[in-house]
C-alpha cells in the first residue's frame, strides 16, 4: 500500500540510541500532539516572552500540498519535535525537517491515500529497537523508523496494521502502548503494542463511538486515560426512536490505561439531539482548594460549558446541577427533563438568545443588519427558551416558525480542545458563538442514508431538520456582507458574518482552583468593518498552547491570523497575518541553534473561510532575530 522511503540525505540527526531509551519529556520538544499526556500543551521555554514577542519573524516554511501539485483537504496538523528534528504529515507524504530551517532529512512518500492530517506519534524506542514514528491513513497504522524514514519490519506486517476501524488523528503514547480511538464503526478504544502491532484491549468496541479528539490523555501516577465519547449517531436531532440511553454518550471515560477495564465515566449531555459530542480530550492538572491539592481534569464541550472534575472519582470539584430544560413538542420525541449545568464557571459561549441579541447597524454595518432582519423575518421569527432549546416540530402546512439554538453545530468549544498552565492554575479555551436556525418536519423519503467514518449505514429517520434557507444544517449567519436586505446572498466574501451581537469568538482564561473566570477577549477580527467595530471576534477551530515565559498561542479564528496573548492579562501582545487561517494546534520547541521555535500550520479548509491552494498550504516558523 504504501511506498518506501525517498533517499534521505547523508548524516541525518540522530534521534535513536541511548537518549531515545530514556521515556521522558525534555524542556526543548514537543514530542506529542499535547506535549505532554496531561495535555496540558504547556512548554517550560522562556525565550519568547511578553516584552520581547514583538520582535517574532518568520524563520522559514515548508508547503504542505502534494509533489503534483494537489492541495490537501486541509490540514490541521501538529507536528511533533525531538532532539531538534520536526516529524509533520502533508499531502502524500511523512517528513523529518531540520528544527532550525525547515530542511528536508527525509520523507516517506505514500503511493495511495493520505497520512492523518491532524497528527502523529513518536515511541523512542529501548535497548531492542531505536525510535519510531507512527501515523495513520484510515484505518491502516504505519510505522517508520524515525532516524531514516524507512518502515520498520518488525511492526504488524512489514511496518503496516490493518485497524478493524478507521482513525484519523495521532495515536496517544504511553510507556510501550499506541492508544487510538475510531472515525466509524466499530468504534471503541483500542490499544497496541508500539514494538509488534499486537492489540493489547479494547473498549467499547462495537457499542459506542469514541469521536475523533485527535488525542487522549493518561494521570501517569494513576494510570487512567480519558477518553471521550461522541453522541448518538446519526440522528443527533431526533431521539425518540433510540433505544435505552446509553450511559457513554456525550461522555469523558476513565479506564485503565494498561488494561482497558472502566473506572467511571461522567455524562455532559443525556439523550443528545443538539450534536454536542465532546470534541476534544481533557486536561489534567493539580490545583489548590482549601489548603489540599486535588487532582482534576477540565473538559470543554460544545454545549458551552466547562466541566471540571475529580479525576480520581469523576466527581465534581463545582455543583454541575441537573437543570429543568424546554421540552420537546416533536411527536414521539423522549427528551431528558434535566440536563447537567455547572454551577462554576459560567457557560464560556453563548447558550441563549432573545430578541435583543440581533445584530444592528451600530454592531456592524447596514447591509448586515438588514440581511439579518430578512433572515429572521423569512424564518418566521427565532424562538428560544434558553439553553438546551430543542428544534421544535413544523407539521406539513404549517408557516414557518423558527427555533435558534446556541450553541449551533460549530458552536461552543470544537475539536481544538484546550490548554493549561499548571503552575497559575489558569486552563485557557477558545469559543465560538455560532447559532444554528431551523425546525424538525416529517421526512418524505423512505430511508435515510448516514455517513459515519469509514462506514456506512442506511436507516429510517422520521424527522428532517430543515429551514427557511434549506439544508440540514442552516446557521445564524450570513456567507457575505453584501448580501441585500431581501436576504439574498452575494458572492464575494470568503468570510460568515454571524446575525447575533458579537463576540463571535473568544479567548478566555478560567481558573481552576475557583471556577472563576479570569478574562475573556475577543478572538479574531472582520476587517471589512470600520476599525471601531473590527474586533468581533471570529468563528474558530484548533486551539491554543502557552508558554511559561507568559504567552498564550493560538491560531484558530477564521481571520488568516496567528495571535500571541499575555497568559495572565489577555492583551493581544503580537498578530501576524498567513497565507490561509490556522485550523490546527500550534507547537513550539528549542532548536539546535539555540532559537526558540514557534510553528503553525495554515492550511484552512472551512467551507465558510479558505481554497486551501496547495502552493498556500504550509508549515511556518516564527523566531526571535
Amino acid at each position: 500500500m504504501l511506498a518506501a522511503c525517498d533517499q534521505p540525505p547523508p548524516e541525518p540527526p540522530q534521534v535513536a540510541g541511548a537518549a531515545a531509551t530514556v521515556d521522558f519529556v525534555r524542556g526543548a520538544d514537543w514530542p506529542s500532539y499535547n506535549r505532554d499526556l496531561a495535555g496540558t500543551r504547556f512548554s517550560p521555554l522562556r525565550q519568547i516572552s511578553p516584552t520581547n514577542v514583538d520582535e517574532l519573524r518568520q524563520a522559514w516554511s515548508y508547503q504542505l500540498g502534494g509533489a503534483d501539485g494537489t492541495a490537501l483537504e486541509g490540514s490541521e496538523l501538529t507536528p511533533l519535535v525531538i532532539g531538534g528534528v520536526l516529524y509533520a504529515t502533508a499531502a502524500d507524504r511523512v517528513v523529518a525537517l531540520r528544527g532550525d530551517s525547515g530542511e528536508e532529512i527525509w520523507r516517506f512518500t505514500l503511493e495511495q491515500g493520505a497520512p492523518s492530517r491532524r497528527g502523529l506519534s513518536f515511541w523512542p524506542g529501548d535497548a531492542a529497537a531505536a525510535a519510531r514514528i507512527f501515523f495513520t491513513v484510515g484505518r491502516t497504522l504505519v510505522a517508520l523508523d524515525a532516524a531514516t524514514g524507512q518502515k520498520v519490519a518488525g511492526f504488524g506486517s512489514a511496518g503496516e496494521l490493518l485497524m478493524p476501524m478507521a482513525y484519523n488523528a495521532a495515536p496517544t503514547r504511553f510507556e510501550d502502548l499506541l492508544i487510538v480511538g475510531s472515525n466509524g464503526p466499530p468504534g471503541g478504544v483500542r490499544a497496541y503494542d508500539a514494538r509488534s502491532g499486537e492489540e493489547r484491549w479494547a473498549f467499547g468496541a462495537g457499542t459506542t463511538l469514541l469521536h475523533p479528539a485527535f488525542s487522549l490523555t493518561v494521570d501517569v501516577d494513576r494510570a487512567l486515560l480519558y477518553a471521550v465519547f461522541a453522541g448518538p449517531e446519526p440522528d443527533v436531532f431526533f431521539g425518540g426512536e433510540r433505544a435505552a440511553a446509553d450511559p457513554y454518550e456525550n461522555s469523558v471515560v476513565a479506564l485503565d490505561v494498561r488494561t482497558g477495564v472502566d473506572r467511571w465515566n461522567f455524562q455532559t449531555v443525556h439523550h443528545d439531539v443538539w450534536d454536542y459530542d465532546l470534541l476534544a480530550p481533557p486536561v489534567l492538572l493539580d490545583v489548590a482548594v482549601d489548603g489540599e491539592r486535588v487532582p482534576v481534569l477540565a473538559q470543554p464541550g460544545r454545549a458551552g460549558y466547562l466541566y471540571i472534575l475529580d479525576r480520581r472519582t469523576g466527581e465534581p470539584l463545582f455543583d454541575i446541577v441537573e437543570t429543568a430544560v424546554p421540552a420537546s413538542n416533536v411527536p414521539g420525541e423522549r427528551m431528558a427533563a434535566t440536563q447537567p449545568i455547572p454551577s462554576k464557571p459560567p457557560a464560556l459561549a453563548r447558550v441563549s438568545y432573545t430578541a435583543e441579541d440581533l445584530v444592528t447597524a451600530a454592531d456592524t454595518n447596514a447591509e448586515h443588519a438588514a440581511f439579518c432582519r430578512a433572515l429572521r423575518d423569512r424564518s418566521g421569527g427565532l424562538q428560544n427558551s434558553g439553553p438546551f432549546t430543542p428544534f421544535r416540530h413544523r407539521a406539513p402546512g404549517d408557516e414557518p416558525r423558527s427555533t435558534i439554538v446556541f450553541p449551533g453545530s460549530l458552536g461552543g468549544t470544537s475539536w481544538g480542545g484546550i490548554a493549561a498552565d499548571p503552575g497559575l492554575s489558569l486552563v485557557f479555551v477558545n469559543t465560538s458563538s455560532e447559532g444554528g436556525i431551523g425546525w424538525l418536519e416529517p421526512s418524505t423519503a423512505d430511508a435515510t442514508s448516514a455517513q459515519t467514518g469509514e462506514g456506512a449505514r442506511t436507516e429510517r429517520l422520521p424527522y428532517r431538520r430543515t429551514s427557511a434557507v434549506g439544508g440540514p444544517l442552516a446557521r445564524f449567519w450570513s456567507n457575505d456582507a453584501s448580501a441585500d436586505s431581501a436576504g439574498n446572498e452575494q458572492s464575494g466574501s470568503a468570510l460568515a458574518w454571524p446575525c447575533q451581537k458579537p463576540p463571535w469568538g473568544e479567548l478566555l482564561a478560567v481558573n481552576v482552583a475557583t471556577g472563576d473566570v479570569l478574562w475573556r477577549v475577543p478572538l479574531g477580527l472582520t476587517e471589512q468593518l470600520p476599525e471601531s467595530r473590527r474586533r468581533t471576534g471570529r468563528p474558530n477551530l484548533g486551539g491554543p498552547i502557552v508558554t511559561a515565559g507568559g504567552l498564550v498561542f493560538i491560531g484558530a479564528s477564521n481571520d488568516r491570523r496567528f495571535r500571541a496573548f499575555d497568559s495572565r492579562t489577555g492583551a493581544e501582545l503580537w498578530v501576524t497575518e498567513l497565507p490561509l487561517s490556522a485550523h490546527a494546534v500550534p507547537i513550539t520547541y528549542a532548536a539546535p541553534d539555540g532559537r526558540q521555535y514557534v510553528v503553525i500550520v495554515a492550511a484552512g479548509r472551512l467551507a465558510i473561510d479558505d481554497t486551501g491552494a496547495a502552493d498556500a498550504q504550509s508549515l511556518i516558523a516564527y523566531a526571535l532575530p
